[in-house]
């Protein structure tokens, strides 16, 4: 099997091979988002803000989770609320024209016509989404309050959930493609399916070539069954693959950052001040970059690459 998926790896479809490309940039850029988006928020409380309990704080580190914590709800909130209304708002990756002609009420004709015709589809909402992320964190290094860093994450929720919906639904629609079913009887000609039900026997004495087609066309259908299955699940297991790599990648990235900034040698991350040979206390430190912010900014250039890669499979469809 691993051997099947490796190769099945080295020759995808051109379609699908876009798809994993697409997802593979876009993840370089979430994967540091999603795993330090609390701390930064809350270094940057910590760090840059004037208020009395940031200097009487005494747990530094539960006060920056606690902080941090605020704008990962407002995250999952707009996350939640892009899922349910996006769907309504993006055109079906597979829209067709209906064979009759929507009627929609008089009074609010206008507005569903004007809407629809303005509605964009999934992929260039999917580019659009890489785009507002690398704007969002392109800015990360600039942040200096804890209001500005919260609405960023914020934002961020809406990109997010076509993160977890296009890739998905584009692999879906490539995979019916490659598997759809097209059978052919030995003879040359094609058929229908024929029900599987008790209603097909009970007709008066079926023929016996009637009754040796239905059991061919049940046979053929479990083999496709089968195979479609399976090639879906290598397609998917590639995807995710594509989706797992760059968490080395970014993981590698993330390394080498905080090695050269050091972010734990920071005042900020102890209790706010460091207590000077005199005992008088010195003021924290803001001088040099966020490391933090510096992983997000590195994750803002990938997503333009996803970006980028988008739009060429748009313009390649």
């Amino acid at each position: 099997m691993v051997s099947k998926i490796l190769k099945t790896t080295m020759h995808l479809p051109d379609r699908i091979q876009a798809i994993c490309w697409v997802q593979f940039w876009a993840w370089i850029g979430w994967f540091p988002f999603l795993f330090y988006s609390t701390t930064w928020v809350g270094e940057v409380y910590f760090r840059y803000s004037n208020h009395p309990a940031v200097a009487e704080s005494t747990d530094a580190l539960g006060d920056i989770g606690r902080v941090g914590s605020l704008s990962l709800v407002v995250f999952s909130i707009i996350t939640f609320a892009g899922s349910v209304l996006l769907p309504w708002l993006v055109q079906s990756p597979d829209y067709e024209k209906p064979g009759f002609t929507p009627r929609p009420p008089r009074s609010i004709a206008p507005l569903v016509n004007s809407l629809h015709q303005y509605k964009p589809d999934l992929m260039t909402a999917w580019m659009i989404s890489h785009i507002i992320f690398a704007g969002a964190m392109s800015l990360a290094p600039f942040v200096r309050s804890l209001k500005m860093a919260t609405i960023i994450v914020s934002i961020c929720g809406i990109p997010w959930a076509l993160a977890c919906w296009a890739p998905f639904a584009f692999m879906g629609i490539e995979i019916n493609r490659l598997t759809a079913p097209n059978t052919i009887l030995a003879n040359g000609s094609s058929y229908r399916r024929l029900s599987n039900t008790e209603n097909d026997f009970a007709s008066p004495a079926p023929s016996p070539t009637f009754l040796r087609l239905n059991h061919l066309d049940r046979d053929i259908d479990d083999s496709a069954d089968a195979s479609t299955g399976e090639t879906a699940g290598i397609y998917l297991g590639i995807l995710n693959l594509f989706t797992t790599l760059p968490q080395f990648v970014g993981t590698f990235i993330s390394m080498i950052v905080f090695s050269l900034l050091e972010p734990g040698k920071h005042p900020e991350l102890h209790k706010g001040s460091e207590q000077g040979q005199e005992g008088e206390a010195t003021e924290k430190s803001t001088d040099g970059p966020n490391a933090i912010a510096v992983c997000l900014f590195i994750g803002a250039l990938s997503a333009v690459g996803a970006a980028y890669a988008t739009a060429r499979m748009k313009a390649a469809r």
